[in-house]
């Protein structure tokens, strides 16, 4: 990386939480916002054996849900995710870092440095939740504002 084109990003991993008493949690999602490419990108990908492992009564559909409100929130998309998907996307990420007493809940935030915020997401998504979920997703969703060349 040069440095000359390297834009600031920040993130956050999505958690699935199924019993917040235990504080055991798997990564099945991450929400990257870049301002400087005016990107607000979510990635998931939901592993039903690993959450069964924590939480067999869990609905991996509850999960998924949850996920998919997500991406609309980050596409902007009412429909899907009514106001929170209001507004520029550095107050939709707002809404995505916020903590919340749900299944589905935001890690810390973290941040860094990229020349391509997009591929930096799918590289996220690939080192900290499918890694460990291993070769074969369950399921996989995607999401980004970035403008289209």
């Amino acid at each position: 990386m040069s440095g000359t084109d390297a834009v600031p990003y920040e993130y956050v991993v999505l958690r699935c939480v199924p019993r917040a008493d235990r504080e055991e949690f798997v990564n099945v999602g991450v929400a990257l916002h870049c301002r400087d490419s005016d990107l607000l990108g979510v990635r998931w990908h939901v592993d039903e054996a690993r959450l069964a492992a924590l939480w067999p009564a869990l609905d991996p559909e509850e999960v998924r849900t949850s996920l998919r409100f997500a991406q609309a929130v980050a596409e902007g998309d009412a429909a899907g995710a009514g106001a929170a998907a209001a507004g520029p996307i550095s107050t939709r990420f707002g809404f995505l870092k916020a903590p919340r007493s749900t299944v589905v809940r935001p890690g810390p935030v973290h941040g860094g440095v990229t020349e391509d915020p997009v591929a930096c997401l799918d590289r996220l998504l690939a080192v900290l939740v499918a890694a460990a979920a291993g070769p074969a997703p369950t399921q996989t969703g995607t999401s980004s504002t970035a403008p289209t060349a």
